[in-house]
């Protein structure tokens, strides 16, 4: 069995909260929107990274995930997020920090789910 990639779903109150995130914060590309259905949705990328974004309120309330990025340059990533979106930062792990696994790590949140990157 072979898989290429794995593609997320990530339920919002407001579609533009995630948006807001994923978009504005991380720099992923709207590949795909359908925002005038009964469950309008979009469908995201950043290199060979997907991801669905809902606008479900029932869905929302019950899942809040957590998600994690691995990178090559953690001090990048956290530079471009502490500088143009500070807001988004977890206040429990706000900074670069060495974990007892050995990864390196610091994590954003918004209203329905937290990120954590690492670097290993």
């Amino acid at each position: 069995m072979n898989f290429t990639k794995l593609v997320s779903s990530v339920f919002y109150h407001d579609l533009n909260d995630g948006l807001e995130m994923f978009v504005n914060c991380l720099e992923f590309s709207v590949a795909h929107q359908d925002l005038y259905t009964s469950q309008p949705y979009c469908v995201l990328r950043k290199g060979q990274i997907g991801l669905m974004l809902f606008q479900d309120k029932e869905l929302a309330e019950e899942h809040h995930p957590e998600l994690r990025l691995v990178t090559d340059n953690i001090e990048e990533v956290f530079a471009k997020v502490s500088s143009t979106n500070p807001h988004f930062l977890h206040p429990n792990l706000n900074q670069i920090t060495l974990r007892p696994w050995g990864a390196r790590e610091f994590a954003i949140t918004d209203k329905q789910l937290g990120i954590r990157f690492q670097q290993w």
